[in-house]
């Protein structure tokens, strides 16, 4: 599909197959998550628009170029928050914002439980994080709150996705870009990635 991006960089690729192993230690899954998020975001902000600005170096006078767009990081509770240091530590000037939805276990279904987000929300580029895309109904749910909230430029970023769940979140919104790491085989019964990573909340929070 046009909106899925695959970031194949190597060392990308190297992080995500430390994060996959089950052998992998709690605080050493957060600290991959983190370091892989930063380098997902160092590929997926390489468009973003820039103006020039005067800065004073201990020589002269010269021009150098920013960001020329607000950002505002949205992450889908719980495992999101995982993500978010990743992302702050390129761009510490973002703002946050928080999304909660859980998946019903019976239906899967999401359910929203919470939303909180910034007012820079219309004119920001918004970088939407969740380490996993499966059945891709939290994304869908997501994005929706985000648009009537106001936001119009939303990326999508996880660690892993299902087919399902790109296909559901190019249905419903196909103007969101998906960037991800791997684009894994499906779901099994229970709605997990295969063969995924386990549950991030979990692995991440040590429950």
């Amino acid at each position: 599909m046009a909106n899925l991006h695959i970031l194949d960089h190597p060392l990308i690729q190297s992080k995500l197959t430390y994060l996959r192993s089950v052998e992998t230690a709690n605080h050493n899954f957060r600290l991959l998550l983190e370091e892989l998020t930063a380098f997902m975001v160092y590929e997926i902000t390489r468009d973003y628009p820039l103006r020039e600005v005067e800065v004073i170096t201990p020589l002269e006078r010269t021009v150098g170029k920013i960001l020329d767009v607000p950002v505002v990081l949205v992450p889908i509770l719980r495992a999101g928050t995982g993500m978010l240091h990743g992302v702050l530590d390129l761009i510490p000037t973002a703002k946050v914002g928080h999304i909660g939805i859980y998946r019903d276990p019976r239906t899967l279904q999401p359910v929203e439980y919470y939303a909180k987000l910034p007012p820079e929300l219309p004119e920001a580029q918004v970088i939407l994080v969740d380490p996993m895309l499966a059945t891709g109904g939290s994304a869908v749910a997501a994005v929706d709150i985000i648009r009537r909230r106001g936001g119009k430029k939303v990326q999508f970023l996880c660690l892993v996705a299902a087919p399902e769940g790109v296909e559901t979140l190019f249905r419903a919104h196909p103007e969101v870009p998906i960037y991800t790491a791997a684009l894994d085989r499906h779901l099994n019964e229970h709605g997990y990635i295969l063969p995924g990573l386990g549950d991030a909340g979990d692995r991440i929070f040590g429950t």
